[in-house]
């Protein structure tokens, strides 16, 4: 024998009906469902069904809390002469993942207590804030937030409330940008996003992600940096000693698109480290200095000199290369795995991809940080799924068989 409480016809206080048995939660769902169908509620929007279900839901936490506070259920005995007990209610209107919800919330004589589930001076609940992290992470701008939250839940929220959400994300960037690394990787890869800042005048600046293969074969993103395009080996001599003094001693090869003085402080930094410059950037390079309609002549032209089987017949192909040669050449001496990786920043360009849909859908933006902020978001919301993981994974087993041979004693599957 089971009992259901059930609501009076009056709206006052709940009874309890026997059941012969016990009633599921798929069937109380249907229940709940079927009563809403019969008294024409709708399922959401305002004043919805789950409106109101989050409704009591809320308020019988907040009861479960004073109670715990207190010491005794409602109306017990026990209350009476205990020093404190029930001071009533005092409404609240609360935002939700289901829009704008008014809830009861109770007080004691004394004072003291302090509710949990829906805290003092708590206009919305965690799921609110987590939304609009991830619109802002889409690109959305704090307007169309706005707009959007308006319009979905029927909530008024403010592009300031909007901002404020979104600025308690940088402890959050502090504390990622600063966090241990691996005391190893196998390859790292370093490429820059332009993003339109208004300082006196709007103008790209670069924003630099760094992206490391894990001995394991995971995607791990170790930071970003701002700079203002005119970097040389002092700025990345501080990125690299950064990145070490986090932990990270050593690293096998590092990919990147021909960034000025980045060798020269990646030599300082870790000398065994070989630096790859980017072949594809280096072929768009290339083509500045030919006529749009000989392009596809000079890219068949420098096929045999990035696909040729050594060093030296490479040379003997091409040797006008002469000023990013020393860059160019190290990964034609590899396994042909080891080129597929490593021979562009293609790797990357996926990451790239997100924060790129994100930066171009503000247009611009008010300071560096506010830039910074938006890039952070959008590493933060890439792969919910996990999906994207596992085929990066799959991915680099065949490269990571091909760096254990080719670098024995330095491939580690550890990371301690």
């Amino acid at each position: 024998m089971s009992e259901t409480i059930v609501e009076n016809e009056s709206g006052q206080e709940p009874v309890v009906e026997s059941a012969a048995e016990p009633v599921s939660d798929d069937q109380l769902i249907g229940m709940l469902i079927e009563r809403a169908r019969s008294e024409g509620l709708q399922l959401s929007g305002e004043g919805g069904l789950l409106q109101q279900l989050t409704k009591r839901v809320l308020e019988g936490a907040l009861e479960g809390e004073i109670t715990d506070h207190l010491g005794y259920d409602k109306h017990d005995s026990e209350g009476r002469n205990s020093g404190n007990s029930r001071n009533g209610t005092r409404a609240k209107t609360v935002l939700t993942d289901v829009g704008p919800v008014e809830v009861k919330v109770p007080r004691d004589v004394a004072g003291t207590f302090e509710p949990q589930i829906v805290k003092k001076r708590q206009r919305r609940l965690t799921g609110v804030d987590e939304m609009v992290l991830s619109l802002s992470a889409k690109g959305l701008t704090h307007g169309e937030i706005s707009a959007h939250l308006a319009e979905v839940y029927g909530a008024e929220v403010s592009k300031q409330t909007i901002s404020t959400i979104t600025d308690k994300v940088m402890d959050g960037m502090a504390e990622w940008q600063n966090r241990p690394l691996d005391r190893f990787y196998p390859v790292l890869f370093v490429d820059a996003i332009n993003v339109k800042i208004r300082d006196d005048q709007v103008a790209n600046r670069p924003i630099y992600v760094v992206m490391a293969v894990t001995a394991e074969g995971h995607r791990d993103i170790l930071g970003i940096w701002a700079g203002d395009g005119g970097e040389g080996a002092k700025y990345w001599l501080h990125v690299f000693t950064e990145l070490k003094n986090r932990g990270l001693d050593d690293v096998l090869m590092l990919v990147c698109d021909g960034l000025k003085g980045l060798p020269e402080a990646v030599e300082t930094v870790w000398p065994r480290t070989i630096v790859q410059t980017c072949v594809v950037h280096l072929l768009r390079n290339s083509f500045r200095y030919a006529a749009r309609q000989d392009w596809d002549k000079i890219a068949k032209a420098l096929r045999p000199v990035y696909t040729a089987p050594s060093q030296e017949a490479a040379e003997e192909r091409f040797l006008e290369f002469q000023e990013a040669w020393a860059e160019f050449v190290p990964f034609l001496r590899f396994d042909v795995e080891i080129r597929k990786v490593v021979c562009s920043t293609n790797a990357i360009e996926s990451v790239n991809a997100r924060i790129r849909k994100a930066v171009r859908a503000r247009g611009h933006f008010p300071n560096e940080a506010a830039a910074m902020k938006c890039v952070y978001m959008a590493l933060m919301s890439l792969d919910p799924t996990g999906k994207g993981r596992k085929r990066w994974t799959q991915r680099w087993k065949a490269p990571l068989n091909a760096f254990q041979i080719e670098f024995e004693g330095r491939l580690t599957p550890t990371t301690n």
